[in-house]
């Protein structure tokens, strides 16, 4: 007792914690976050008085002419949110599918080679820093104008996030259950099956169904660059001035995703 009781203080020292000193860490913080939004707005010349300036332009263009839609488009607006939908189903999907091996030697207490474990952590932050409009681009140029170019573009973007969610789900995971298929003679694969998938299964369906809403928002602005999906005839109607079809094809995409990312987060609360 008297031995514990001469720690606590030694203990108070090496970590002090007074209100003075939070106040003091909070503050700066803020006058720090300030000053990069004021050194932002200068060399933008994005200044409060130029977007409170540009509200009333807004306004009257969605109300002069974005207003009405023309449902007449419906059916094609349609077809292309069809055409979004499973370019983000398929990467996504052929994306889980190869991030859950490669997550499993994306993971130290898997993967014991330090070497080949880092390479592998440096592979895949290299595909998360590549945007995947730029991969768009690319898979557009080699493989031209279609759905096909942004479902690759996707996929390879799906591979980074997915792999690195689940590697770091597969380190977090209880020992126990993975030493006792060990100690029974287990190789790797039974390992793997028997003492990590029971326990990563919930998480890797909830981020595979995250991913899914992040593919389906993305695969519309893929359409920008030729990469399918409605973002192509988005851009054509842009481009002829044709505001009330792009009213209708707005609308459509703000309904359709909002209803995705309700049921998405309804899975997902139920799957954690």
């Amino acid at each position: 007792m008297e031995k514990q009781e001469n720690n606590q203080p030694t203990e108070q020292k090496k970590y002090p914690l007074t209100p003075k000193g939070v106040k003091w860490y909070i503050g700066s913080v803020i006058a720090v976050v300030i000053g990069l939004y004021f050194l932002a707005a200068y060399q933008t010349e994005a200044f409060p008085d130029r977007v409170i300036d540009g509200l009333p332009i807004i306004f009257l263009f969605a109300v002069d002419d974005l207003w009405p839609p023309n449902w007449s488009y419906l059916p094609r607006v349609a077809m292309a949110l069809l055409e979004t939908w499973n370019m983000a189903l398929f990467s996504t999907t052929l994306a889980a599918i190869v991030a859950l091996p490669v997550s499993f030697i994306a993971s130290s207490n898997i993967n014991r080679n330090p070497l080949f474990y880092q390479g592998v952590r440096n592979f895949l932050n290299l595909l998360r820093t590549i945007p995947e409009i730029i991969l768009a681009v690319l898979f557009v140029a080699l493989v031209g104008i279609g759905a096909v170019s942004g479902i690759l573009a996707l996929f390879v973007f799906s591979i980074g996030i997915l792999a690195k969610l689940i590697s770091e789900t597969i380190e977090a995971i209880d020992p126990g259950p993975v030493e006792a298929v060990r100690a029974s003679g287990g190789n790797v694969f039974q390992v793997i099956t028997f003492g990590i998938m029971p326990q990563i299964l919930p998480q890797f369906a909830s981020y595979t169904l995250y991913v899914l809403e992040i593919n389906v928002k993305a695969s519309v602005v893929l359409g920008f660059v030729g990469a399918g999906g409605i973002g192509i005839i988005l851009r054509q109607q842009l481009n002829t001035f044709n505001y009330a079809n792009v009213a209708t094809i707005i609308l459509v995409t703000f309904v359709a995703i909002s209803i995705i990312d309700l049921i998405s987060n309804r899975v997902r609360e139920r799957l954690e």
